[in-house]
This record gives structure tokens, sequence and C-alpha cells, in this order.
């Protein structure tokens, strides 16, 4: 596999202090990377179709964490990303970034899969706490399982059906891939030797040529833009929202405000995939939407809660719109400053691209504190 940064040169191997301007630079960068790949999408061999490049965008932590190996390692957030190879007729335009940002470590993950089943479109962010390994995890297998589900279905399918038993069979996966031996050579083992307290949000839609299904477990989220109005496709799962809490409490859990609401005073979500150690009042149990698509709508987002805790749905929802649409971006909206650079390219759209990018400025100039990344899914049609 061949690999270059696009407008950069290259990373150097040593590594700052923590805390060093140059090691916060690298942290807060957002690169864009071409990959040749080979993991592709084939397209049957008698399609005379044109062949274009989808290329990812992904951020490396830029730390060497102590007994990380590439190998043996899925905390390793350098992982490689793929270019895919589509059919034109299939609808994956889209953009993504994430950033590590004002965090010591990367901690998200996202995988984005255009035709991984017939004429479905996989999209999902997911936002790991405690250590990473729970969140590649989910990157490396959950749209397997959801296409596994989907072709094994039948007669009978249901997509809520379907979502909710690709969930719970990914966190029984994480189950039994903690316990093991797999992730021995782990950071999160300073924690705990089981790694029972980590996990990862996931929120995860699924693109049909008439449909939007959106599965979402935790605090990570997904808005539809329609019509330039902002739908969110998913409810966060926060302790204090009513219907959990009620949950919890009748479970014998309890929720305590500790630098906001968190689930025994540890996690500040509700619902998640692994953490074993607050199960069962932390489950992995999705809530999903199925939405009709029309010609109204614009485009998907799904972010993890870096971009929610400073931008609104509605500002989200302007800025994507402003990038597809090709207008001048507000005059309002300066330069995130020198601890931030942006590196030039192409997603499999570049009006996606841009604005994926732009949204993750945005929150990192409104301070947000956490990882950030963003998917921007273009679903207007004949564009």
């Amino acid at each position: 596999m061949c690999c270059g940064v696009v407008g950069e040169t290259e990373t150097q191997s040593t590594v700052e202090p923590s805390g060093g301007r140059q090691a916060r630079r690298r942290q807060m960068e957002i690169h864009q990377l071409k990959f040749l790949a080979s993991d592709v999408v084939a397209l049957p061999p008698d399609s005379s179709k044109k062949r274009r490049k989808v290329e990812s965008l992904v951020q490396p932590c830029g730390k060497k964490r102590v007994g990380c190996s590439s190998e043996t390692n899925p905390c390793n957030s350098s992982s490689d990303p793929v270019i895919k190879t589509v059919d034109d007729d299939v609808e994956s335009r889209f953009g993504v970034t994430t950033v590590c940002g004002r965090r010591r470590d990367m901690e998200d993950a996202v995988a984005v899969k255009p035709s991984f089943s017939s004429d479905l479109n996989f999209y999902g962010v997911y936002d790991g706490h405690g250590c990473s390994h729970v969140a590649m995890k989910c990157k490396d297998r959950m749209h397997e399982i959801v296409k596994n589900e989907v072709e094994n279905a039948g007669e009978s399918f249901d997509w809520k059906h379907t979502m909710a038993t690709s969930f719970s069979r990914m966190d029984k996966e994480v189950t039994e891939w903690t316990n093991g031996a797999s992730v021995s050579n782990c950071r999160c083992e300073l924690q705990t030797p089981q790694c029972d307290a980590v996990g990862s949000t996931a929120v995860v839609a699924v693109v049909t040529s008439d449909k939007i299904v959106v599965a979402n477990c935790g605090d990570s989220r997904a808005v539809l833009c329609r019509n330039g109005v902002a739908i969110p496709l998913s409810t966060d799962h926060k302790p204090d929202r009513p219907d959990e809490l009620a949950r919890i409490e009748a479970g014998g859990g309890r929720v305590i405000y500790w630098d906001g609401a968190r689930v025994l005073g540890m996690l500040a979500m509700s619902r998640a995939i692994g953490d074993n150690y607050l199960k069962p009042y932390v489950i992995p149990e999705p809530e999903v939407t199925v939405t009709e698509r029309t010609a109204g709508d614009e485009c998907l987002i799904l972010a993890s809660d870096g971009l929610w805790d400073v931008v609104s749905n509605d500002v989200a929802c302007s800025v994507a719109r402003m990038c597809l649409t090709s207008q001048k971006p507000p005059s309002n909206l300066r330069p995130v400053g020198n601890d931030v650079s942006v590196a030039g390219g192409e997603s499999s759209n570049k009006a996606c691209s841009d604005a994926s990018i732009l949204l993750t400025k945005l929150a990192l100039a409104r301070m947000s504190s956490d990882n950030v990344s963003v998917v921007v899914v273009d679903l207007r049609r004949n564009q």
C-alpha cells in the first residue's frame, strides 16, 4: 500500500514532550491522506460504468503510546484508511474529517463503506471512552455484522430488529474480545487488566435509494438536513433523560451528578457498547429510526459529541448547506489559529469534504474539549 499526506511534509519521528507547542499542533491538525488500496468495492464484470475514487480523511493521534503496536493493539489511531472504487449510480458522495483536538489521545473511529451490501451505503461514527480499542473494533466489525444480518434476514426483514440484533452481536463480540488476550498491550491495562471500563458510542446510518436507517447508542448524533431544516434522526442517551433515568433506577442503579449526570457517578451516557462494569445500567440497545427519503433531502451529518457539545443541529445544517451550494463562507467564521492547520485534497465529493472540515474547525474554534469526528453525506439526487 502506498500512501502520502497531501500538502504535508514527512512527520518527524521524534515526539516532543507532552505539552510542547509542536506536539499540540500535530494533535490538532486535520490531515487528508491518499491511499492506493486493495480493499475495493467491485463492480459487476459486465459493467461499463465509470469508476471513481472515494478517499478517506483521517487524523492520526500524533502520539506514540507506551506498549502500542500496529499489529497487536487496535488503539493505534493511525490505522490505514482505504480508497474505495464505487459505481457512479450508487449515491456515496461524502466527506469525513476527524481530529484529536484538545484531548491527549484519539479515541474516535469512523467507518465509511459505500455499497457494503447490494445498494446499501454504510456510515458509522464511534466515540470511545476509557481507550480507543472498542471504537476501533466497532469500526472494523459493525458493518460486517449489519451486512450479515441484512443478507440472512429473509422475508421477515425489519430494519429495527436487524439493527438491534447487530448492536447486540457487536457488544457480545467486544465483551468476549476484551476478556481475551487480544488487547494485552493496550494502555487501558493501566486502569484494569480486563478492560471492563472501556466502551464506545455508536451512531450508524444505512442509506438506501429510498430510506435512511439510523441506529444510535450513546451521545453521538445523526442529523438530516431537509429543505434547510435540521431534523435529528437520533436522540442522545444521557443519564438524566427522563426515560433513561427511570430505566436505570428501576434496575437498581443511580445517576450521580459529578461534572454532569453520570451513571453511578462515572459514565456520562446511559447506553454504549462495552462498559461491562456498568451493566445492566448501561446497555447496548440502540434506538432505531427509519426515514423515507424525499426530494428535499440535502445532506446527512453524523458526528461525535465533540461537535454537538458546541455546535447546534441548526448551525451544523447551515454550514453543510453552505458548502453544498458553494456559497461564500460567512465573514464571522474566523480561522481557528496557529494550533490548527488543514491539508488540501478531496474525498468522494469536495463539497462534502469542505463541509466536514469546516464543521470540525468550527468546533475547535468554539473550544470543543473532545475528539471531533464528522461525516457529511450528500443526499441530493442527480447532482
